[in-house]
């Protein structure tokens, strides 16, 4: 299998909260979609390993991916080993995306931080040419950041995705994680799917239009025309 896009998300969630419109956008363009879950997610306060699993099935379902899996690595204590960087690198060269997302490089979280730091070092291997690693070398084009971001900070994006036909889709996927987001929360007052809305409100603000996803990039982003600019 070959993808447009490969989603890496330090947990299951991190996905859904942070890129999901831009999931189900490139989907409804008819692009190959992929999501790599690095941990299980567990524990958590209201979670099980099993629960994870069937809310990661149930939002697969709606954004529809074409490809979903989970690495396996220690929740909580995840690094960028040269362990983990050869497992993942060969995933690169196994399902060959021509674009890559990974969690905005700074946070709060320390898997997040760790989790970029070892998506970046995997897209390097993933290339190399002289080594035991299977498949042939592959290097993504493209790598993008997403925004799940555990600080109370506002980083300025590289830019904003018009997410708008999709947001009541991307929030039925968040939704489908009851254990992250409603369990233990029926006193909160907004909730928390209100705030995921008004941040997406937010950046969609920024842009003119209902809802947007902000993303950022070390890279310099080419274009061949502002056609497609909001």
């Amino acid at each position: 299998m070959q993808l447009d896009l490969l989603v890496i998300a330090p947990h299951p969630d991190d996905a859904e909260l942070g890129t999901a419109g831009a999931i189900l956008r490139c989907k409804a363009d008819g692009l190959r979609v992929g999501v790599l879950d690095l941990t299980d997610g567990e524990p958590t306060p209201h979670g099980s390993p099993a629960t994870r699993v069937q809310e990661t099935d149930a939002a697969t379902a709606v954004l529809g991916l074409d490809w979903r899996a989970n690495l396996g690595l220690p929740n909580r204590s995840l690094e960028p080993t040269l362990e983990a960087r050869r497992e993942l690198a060969i995933v690169f060269r196994r399902l060959r995306p021509r674009w890559l997302m990974a969690p905005y490089w700074i946070d709060a979280h320390p898997d997040h931080v760790a989790a970029t730091a070892l998506i970046e070092a995997a897209r390097f291997w993933a290339k190399l040419s002289k080594t035991d690693m299977p498949g042939e070398p592959h290097h993504p084009e493209r790598l993008y950041h997403y925004y799940c971001i555990h600080l109370k900070m506002v980083p300025q994006p590289a830019f904003v995705l018009d997410i708008s036909p999709f947001w009541e889709q991307k929030r039925a996927a968040v939704a489908c994680y009851h254990s992250q987001f409603v369990a233990g929360r029926s006193t909160q007052t907004p909730t928390f799917l209100d705030r995921l809305r008004d941040e997406a409100a937010f950046w969609g603000k920024s842009i003119g239009v209902d809802y947007g996803e902000p993303f950022a990039c070390r890279e310099p982003i080419g274009l061949t025309g502002l056609t497609s600019l909001v």
